[in-house]
C-alpha cells in the first residue's frame, strides 16, 4: 500500500481563510500497512535506507536543515517512533531534545528562547520531543504556568495572547524557511481509549513502571480542553513552509512507517546532491593519488 503524505497533512489557508481542524474527523487508526511483523519491518527498513542516504546528501551538500517536531499527548508514541525511524541515521548529523518544564532561566527569556537557541544548523537534522508547541499547549489547558514567565503588564489575562503566539510562531518559521531549515511537525493523534489501555501496559509491564505517573492519569481529565487547543495550533499554524501532519498512532508500526515515509520525501523533494568536483580539483585528487600510489612501492 502506498503512503501518500498529502493525506495526512493539515492543509494551509487558503483566500485568507483557514479550515478549521476538528480531530474528531481525522482518524486515530486506520487499515494496515503491514501484513506481518516481517512485512513491517521490511517496510521500516527500507525507509531507513532512503532515509540514511538523503541524511549523507544533506550533510555533504550544506546547504539545508532539516527540523522535525513532534507533538502528542501521553503515551501517543514519540519516543518509540524517534528511536525506530531515526535508528539507522548518522548520530554525528542528528541531535535530539526533549523539552520539558521549563528553567528559571529560561522563563526569564521569551517563549522561544529555549528552543531557538538549539536549532539544528545546515547540513544536520533536529529532533524536537515536544518543542514551542507546549506554550500554545499544556499552557494554555494550564494558565497557571502562565503567570510563572511574568508576562509584562497585565497580557497574561488577554484574550487574543494565543493568536499573537501563534504569529510569533509562524513568523519563526517562516524565517528559517527562508534561511534553509526545512521544517516538518508530526501530531500523533491518539484515542483517548488507546491511552488508557497504554497506561495499563505500563503499571502491568514491571519494566515498563518506570514510564507511568500518577500525573499521566490526572492530565487524562483535561483531554478535552487538549483537543481543543490543538485543533486551534493545528488550524492556526500549519502552513505551506512549516506543515502539520496528523498521524494516526493507535498502530504504533503503522505510525512509524508513515512517519518515516514522510521524512524521506520531503529530503527527496530538495534534490539533494553530492557536491560537484570543478576541474581543477579533480587534477588535484588526481596529482595526490599518484603520490600515494608512490608511497605504497
Amino acid at each position: 500500500m502506498s503512503i501518500k503524505p498529502k493525506k495526512f497533512r493539515v492543509l494551509p489557508k487558503t483566500d485568507g481563510k483557514r479550515a478549521r481542524v476538528d480531530l474528531d474527523k481525522w482518524p486515530t487508526s486506520g487499515a494496515s500497512l503491514y501484513e506481518s511483523k516481517q512485512h513491517y519491518e521490511a517496510l521500516l527498513e527500507a525507509n531507513i535506507a532512503e532515509l540514511r542516504h538523503q541524511q549523507n546528501l544533506l550533510y555533504a551538500e550544506d546547504r539545508y536543515a532539516l527540523l522535525l517536531i513532534f507533538q502528542a499527548m501521553d503515551a501517543a508514541g514519540k519516543d518509540g517512533v524517534i528511536k525506530h525511524v531515526m535508528s539507522g541515521v548518522n548520530p554525528q548529523g542528528c541531535q535530539v531534545y526533549s523539552f520539558k518544564h521549563p528553567s528559571a532561566e529560561e522563563l526569564d527569556h521569551d517563549f522561544l528562547w529555549r528552543t531557538t537557541r538549539v536549532l539544528p544548523e545546515r547540513g544536520r537534522i533536529g529532533i524536537f520531543n515536544r518543542s514551542y508547541y507546549e506554550e500554545v499547549l499544556i499552557v494554555r489547558v494550564h494558565p497557571e504556568i502562565l503567570q510563572a514567565q511574568r508576562l509584562p503588564g497585565d497580557r497574561a489575562g488577554e484574550t487574543h495572547l494565543w493568536r499573537k503566539r501563534f504569529e510569533s510562531i509562524n513568523a519563526l518559521e517562516k524565517h528559517l524557511h527562508r534561511n534553509g531549515t526545512r521544517i516538518i511537525k508530526f501530531f500523533l493523534h491518539l484515542s483517548k481509549d488507546e491511552q488508557r489501555k497504554r497506561f495499563l501496559q505500563r503499571i502491568d509491564d514491571p519494566d515498563k513502571n518506570w514510564k507511568f505517573s500518577s500525573a499521566d492519569v490526572e492530565e487524562r481529565k483535561y483531554w478535552s480542553d487538549y483537543m481543543r487547543a490543538y485543533e486551534e495550533c493545528l488550524s492556526a499554524t500549519s502552513t505551506a513552509d512549516a506543515p502539520w501532519y496528523v498521524i494516526p498512532a493507535d498502530d504504533k508500526e503503522n505510525a512509524r512507517i508513515i512517519v518515516s515515509r514522510i521524512i524521506v520525501s520531503t529530503l527527496e523533494d530538495l534534490e539533494l546532491s553530492y557536491p560537484k568536483v570543478s576541474a581543477q580539483r579533480k587534477r588535484e585528487l588526481r596529482a595526490i593519488r599518484k603520490r600515494l600510489v608512490k608511497d605504497a612501492v
